[in-house]
């Protein structure tokens, strides 16, 4: 027994007098479980808070990173490298600025004074097919100013300019003689030559310059009736429509062949662009698309690019262009290609669109998953420039050694990674699109003719969507086909190294008289040699 005081008013009565209220329980084992109750609550309050927490920072870095996208786009840079056209702006500035500066200090001088010779990288020599006009500056006089003497030629100080014709419009008389038979009586003619558009005041050359200058310069056919008219030459805008349409329709064989050439081939690229075509009914332009196809750049045959136009994104439009093709088709992450992909076509990933999710992340904060991903993806491509010139076994043999073991390490890399980030981030989005698409994204380094990317095809829309700033839309659904009839001969003559001029003016002066046997002959393939034809006959 304890009869100290301490334990005595320990055990005494709770309303006893002397007894501090603290406010806990009688029990010790109640104490306890309220005390464990209260640290559970304490725990669970704190995993809610730390979710919140995680879930706000992913939906900021979202945010963060959606915010800094639209701003890329509005403001920035529509791709991960300047163009030379950007590079170029500033040192072109600053050479005019320059050369104006000496140019008002020369004027500034109070005396002549010699120039300074700058240094300089050698002037590029002129075009040689270029005409030649000479211009000879014989001095005043062949006698000596001192002596009197003849003077004797010893050589010749020789200097070209470079000079331009503006767009020269001339008229084509022809003239054929009719003569008669009395004895028969009857009257000879030459026959009149056979012209794309018949009975039309339009030569070839001025066929070709409006073709030229609507669809590969983009200049509406509005800026074409102003040029016209500087030169003092009335073309009705109506008259000019109407040429287009005839030429179409010239045309669309030879685009429809170029299309079965495509078809042939097993290995391609596509891709599509929004275009506005005019709703005359609403007053307003609705969306349509130009979905493209592009030969593969792997390929030893000539390169072809054809467009085609369609009213909306379906993916049954693919499907229609593609119907029983079987082959390998490079695209990017749009669904609308999938059900050919259930059908038999073996499927391609862009690692250009997988590398953007990854730069765009890293631009709008500097991400050190990012620029890992970044530098994962780069040594690949140090790989493929390495066998650009290679052979189609030898670039196989390669990747086998050389790609594939990095492929596997970014996919492990990728899904080790993944685990370690929140979800619904753009760090998640990014490693999500590899991971869902890394079959299609690494099957190109299982051959050697299969493409790494989809630029080529990116590259071939890319003039028509700069185009589209300067016509701003489509009339019809037929402008629009006709459209992409002609941009895919024009384009795929570009990409054949061929002047679309030139082989534009060869195919509308043979066309009439050609039979449907030899339209291959007229196809803008390099394998086909433009022939010169004078632009003045």
């Amino acid at each position: 027994m304890n009869s100290s005081p301490e334990l005595a008013q320990k055990n005494a009565p709770a309303n006893a007098p002397g007894k501090a209220d603290c406010g806990l329980p009688d029990s010790p084992e109640i104490t306890v479980h309220a005390l464990l109750d209260q640290l559970q609550k304490q725990a669970a309050e704190t995993l809610r808070l730390n979710a919140t927490l995680k879930h706000a920072e992913a939906k900021i870095q979202a945010l963060t990173f959606e915010l800094a996208h639209l701003r890329h786009i509005r403001f920035g840079a529509k791709s991960e490298a300047l163009n030379a056209e950007q590079r170029d702006l500033f040192q072109e500035t600053l050479a005019a600025d320059i050369a104006a500066c000496e140019a008002e200090a020369e004027q500034a001088a109070p005396q002549p004074q010699a120039r300074a010779k700058r240094e300089r990288a050698g002037r590029q020599p002129l075009p040689d097919h270029l005409p030649r006009i000479e211009h000879r500056h014989e001095p005043e006089s062949c006698t000596c100013n001192k002596c009197g003497t003849a003077l004797v030629k010893i050589g010749e100080d020789v200097s070209e300019q470079l000079d331009v014709i503006p767009a020269q419009f001339i008229v084509h008389r022809h003239i054929r003689p009719q003569y008669a038979c009395r004895s028969c009586e009857m009257v000879a003619a030459a026959l009149i030559p056979p012209a794309v558009i018949n009975g039309g005041m339009a030569s070839v050359g001025l066929l070709v310059w409006l073709i030229i200058g609507k669809y590969l310069d983009h200049l509406p056919l509005y800026r074409l009736e102003q040029i016209a008219a500087r030169s003092g030459v009335n073309l009705a805008r109506s008259t000019l429509a109407e040429w287009v349409g005839r030429i179409g329709v010239a045309l669309q064989p030879l685009a429809d062949r170029l299309a079965a050439l495509l078809l042939e081939q097993d290995v391609l690229h596509a891709d599509e662009t929004p275009v506005a075509q005019l709703d005359p009914g609403n007053g307003r332009t609705r969306r349509a698309y130009l979905w493209a196809y592009c030969s593969n750049v792997l390929n030893t045959g000539p390169p072809i690019v054809v467009f085609d136009y369609q009213i909306s994104r379906a993916g049954a439009h693919a499907q229609n262009f593609l119907a029983h093709w079987k082959g390998t088709l490079m695209v990017d992450g749009f669904g609308g290609y999938k059900v050919l992909f259930a059908q038999g076509v073996t499927e391609l990933g862009c690692l250009a669109h997988a590398r953007r999710k990854y730069f765009d992340l890293n631009a709008a904060q500097a991400n050190a998953i990012a620029q890992e991903a970044l530098a994962r993806i780069a040594a690949l491509y140090a790989i493929e420039a390495q066998g650009r010139e290679m052979t189609v076994e030898a670039r196989a043999q390669l990747r086998q050694a050389q790609s594939v073991p990095l492929l596997q390490s970014m996919h492990d890399w990728l899904l080790k990674t993944r685990a370690s980030v929140a979800h619904g981030g753009g760090t998640a989005k990014a490693i999500d699109y590899s991971l869902s698409r890394w079959a299609a994204l690494s099957r190109y380094a299982t051959a050697g003719d299969l493409p790494i990317d989809n630029n080529p095809v990116e590259n071939a829309i890319r003039p028509i969507a700069l185009g589209k700033k300067n016509w701003l839309f489509t009339g019809s659904e037929r402008a629009g086909k006709r459209a992409a009839a002609i941009q895919s001969l024009l384009a795929t003559a570009k990409l054949n190294g061929l002047d679309p001029a030139a082989w534009l003016r060869e195919t509308l002066t043979r066309l009439p008289t050609c039979l449907n046997s030899q339209i291959d002959s007229l196809l803008p393939l390099r394998d086909h040699q433009v022939k010169e034809i004078p632009s003045i006959e």
